[in-house]
């Protein structure tokens, strides 16, 4: 049996099996979506550590242990490196008191203050959530003459 040569060039334009060729576009597919998602991820998560970084301003609000409610204020100033967080944290920007334990983690910011001076004393111990545009959550600790209080912080930047 003779071939001839329109016989070869129309055996190379059939194409490959369809199936073999759908799974390997498939995986394929699936392999970049994995890839971008994780690039998404990381990138967010180094972003949000970086936009943490400045000065933040808002509420206060104060529960004591009696259920009296005190409305404050708050102002942090906030460092971050790596999951490491520094920086102050008080009532005012004249009474800032050091960051201790800071940690930033997957959006989830938690630190301890210990108010000094002025006859405070006690430790507070923040619970937080960054959210890229507001810091919110809680404060728990022991105000003035041992007292136990809880607070509900809601900051957003200032700087």
């Amino acid at each position: 049996m003779v071939r001839r040569r329109a016989d070869y060039q129309s055996a190379r334009r059939l194409p490959a099996c369809p199936t073999n060729r759908n799974k390997f576009r498939r995986v394929f597919v699936k392999l970049i979506m994995k890839t971008l998602i994780c690039l998404l991820l990381l990138t967010g998560l180094t972003l949000s550590a970086a936009d943490l970084t400045g000065k933040w301003s808002g509420k206060f609000d104060i529960t004591t242990a009696d259920g009296e409610n005190k409305p404050d204020s708050a102002v942090m100033t906030l460092k971050v490196d790596g999951t490491k967080v520094t920086g102050t944290a008080g009532p005012n920007e004249d009474q800032q008191w050091t960051i201790k334990n800071g940690k930033l983690e997957g959006g989830k910011l938690t630190f301890e203050v210990a108010p000094e001076g002025d006859g405070n004393s006690g430790l507070i111990v923040f619970d937080l959530v960054f959210d890229g545009d507001t810091i919110h959550g809680t404060a728990a600790g022991t105000g003035d003459n041992g007292e136990k209080m809880s607070a509900k912080v809601d900051l957003k930047r200032v700087s």
